[in-house]
């Protein structure tokens, strides 16, 4: 457990040793989890939006989207990550990069950005006032009419992915109270959500849901087995389809990662 260290360092601390420049990518479920993200990002954007990614990590998303000519903003907690970030940039005149966090986006004014993207932070907010201050700053950033996509986990998917492995007591002590409700403290680093829970954290802000979709599926636990096997045309075929059932309500608890996309009013 990290009880004496704040949010902030144990995120940064994570991701200090991770690779999060290569996560997208590496896996056939990072594949499919980018893809599925950005298929909904070009739907409600425009190569004339000017778009805020909070928590932006090392850029993957940012960047596309430069490279598409959006005007792009990033802000990134890690400081690891922003250095991988501004180097993975260069030669991008449309993409400027801060560091930050999603609690306080006071250095934006009312009303900046035509898209918001928020695809890390909710992974590891705990406190809701500090949940509340992020979508709301989010929100705040956003013109009116503009898109804002929140990305988050599936406690569930969580427990299947993760703990079926002589540790299933342990997760679920971890994720759930005794009562069965959904638990979110630092500790965890990511921690994850009923579906409803998170649909219900914006039912009295001033957005319209667009969407709620599943970015992965099945694909984290399953590519787990050691027969998994899933070529290029099959990969390919597969992403088409997943795409066409991504907002299914029977398979959202599935997927470890989701989208919710909404329209501020």
């Amino acid at each position: 457990m990290n009880g004496g260290q704040t949010r902030e360092e144990i995120v940064s601390g994570f991701y200090d040793r991770a690779d999060e420049d290569g996560r997208l990518g590496g896996s056939r479920h990072g594949q499919l989890e980018y893809l599925t993200t950005m298929s909904y990002i070009r739907r409600h954007t425009t190569r004339d939006s000017k778009v805020l990614e909070i928590g932006a990590g090392t850029g993957r998303y940012s960047i596309a989207l430069a490279r598409e000519g959006m005007d792009v903003t990033a802000v990134e907690l890690v400081e690891s990550n922003l250095a991988v970030l501004r180097e993975n940039a260069k030669g991008l005149s449309n993409i400027k990069a801060y560091q930050g966090d999603a609690t306080d986006l006071s250095a934006f004014a009312d009303g900046t950005f035509d898209a918001t993207l928020v695809l890390g932070p909710m992974y590891h907010l705990y406190e809701p006032a500090e949940i509340d201050r992020a979508i709301d700053e989010a929100i705040r950033v956003t013109k009116r009419g503009g898109t804002l996509f929140f990305a988050f986990l599936s406690v569930f998917a969580i427990m299947y992915a993760n703990y079926f492995y002589g540790n299933w007591a342990l997760g679920q002590r971890e994720n759930f109270s005794d009562d069965y409700k959904v638990r979110h403290f630092k500790e965890q680093l990511f921690t994850g959500y009923d579906v409803t829970e998170f649909e219900e954290l914006f039912s009295d802000r001033p957005v319209e849901r667009l969407a709620t979709a599943g970015t992965d599926g099945l694909l984290e636990p399953l590519e787990k087995r050691p027969d998994f096997n899933i070529p290029d045309e099959d990969f390919e075929a597969f992403a088409a389809w997943y795409l066409h059932f991504a907002e299914k309500r029977e398979l959202l608890g599935a997927s470890d990662h989701l989208l919710y996309v909404c329209r501020k009013k």
